[in-house]
């Protein structure tokens, strides 16, 4: 065989020139006439059903216009929420001492809590309302004294407990029972390995509920709640079997028996309840805006290197990495 020649020059290796950049694919939206079709139908029924209404005596919009903003109905409003914080707040307090009673690891605590939650849940809140209505029958006096002998004193409860009260304790003691479960529901979603953590930092129990887990679980417990409170808002139309008459539907309905014109008047109480209702909606989005911070944002965005058609994206992507074809180097 012939020596190599030394001053022939290295044969170049070939390199395939990088693709140009290819056009944008224009793409052409998917069109739903049918969905367009439906949202008119809507849009008419609805206007129809307006214009029917206003055009109809049954709803009689002139008395509708005079008790709107009734002091009566105002009042009775004003109650009617009042009703409906301290109820929500007496059974958010429940509702999580009744949820740790359910986590606790003495089976006569958690007994204890599923006895109340199982009673709670299970009879209607009408009929517990009912039951609290009777609650000076039935309790005519407390006795405060040493069981099995002469009493040290006596309250009778006609004289000391009031309507209103008796329908924010049965109210709240129903109420109590959801929240319970959506508390716990809300603890169980936070990792075990943050409470472990606290542990190790040197944490108790209650520290680590109240810096750790508490905070975590809000994200969770804070849709529900605020449907319970708007559901609570609702529910205290029932107060009538205690009974109470001066919450917004009572007030309304008397009203109402008096003009004998029933219709307008739930119209009235109606538009207030959708006003309270409305009211919270806007502060539940607050609350649960707040308390999902951190949660689902964007990932922090990378430089990118475009080659042809292709997108490297991460710190180590670069002109490197790409082979030829502009493919990554694995």
């Amino acid at each position: 065989m012939s020596a190599p020649q030394a001053d022939r020059p290295a044969a170049r290796a070939t390199v395939p020139p990088v693709s140009a950049q290819p056009e944008p694919i224009k793409a052409i939206k998917l069109r739903h006439p049918w969905r367009i079709v439906f949202a008119v139908i809507l849009i008419l029924g609805l206007a129809l059903f307006i214009y029917d209404a206003s055009q109809r005596d049954a709803y009689g919009w002139d008395q509708f216009a005079k008790y709107i903003f009734d002091r009566r109905i105002s009042q009775a409003a004003l109650i009617t929420l009042l009703m409906t914080i301290y109820s929500m707040v007496i059974a958010i307090v429940l509702g999580v001492i009744l949820a740790v009673m359910r986590l606790s690891d003495n089976p006569v605590v958690k007994g204890v809590a599923w006895l109340y939650l199982w009673v709670f849940r299970g009879t209607p809140v009408y009929v517990q309302l009912v039951f609290w209505g009777l609650f000076t029958t039935i309790y005519a006096t407390i006795d405060i004294g040493i069981p099995f002998t002469a009493p040290w004193t006596s309250i009778e409860t006609k004289a000391t407990i009031d309507v209103f009260w008796l329908a924010v304790i049965g109210l709240s003691l129903n109420e109590a029972a959801y929240m319970a479960e959506i508390v716990r529901a809300g603890i169980l979603s936070v990792d075990p390995g943050q409470t472990e953590a606290s542990k190790a930092l040197g944490m108790g129990w209650s520290q680590s509920m109240r810096r750790i887990v508490i905070p975590q679980a809000m994200r969770i417990i804070i849709p529900p709640t605020g449907n319970e409170v708007i559901s609570m808002l609702k529910t205290t139309s029932l107060v009538a079997a205690v009974p109470f008459s001066f919450d917004l539907y009572g007030r309304s309905r008397d009203i109402s028996a008096v003009i004998f014109d029933p219709v307008p008047l739930l119209l009235v109480a109606s538009a207030w309840y959708l006003l309270f209702t409305s009211i919270l909606m806007v502060g539940q989005y607050f609350l649960e805006k707040r308390f999902s911070r951190g949660v689902g944002q964007a990932i922090e965005k990378r430089p990118t290197v475009e080659t042809g058609a292709i997108q490297t994206t991460g710190p180590d992507a670069g002109p490197d990495n790409l082979d030829t074809h502009g493919r990554e180097h694995r």
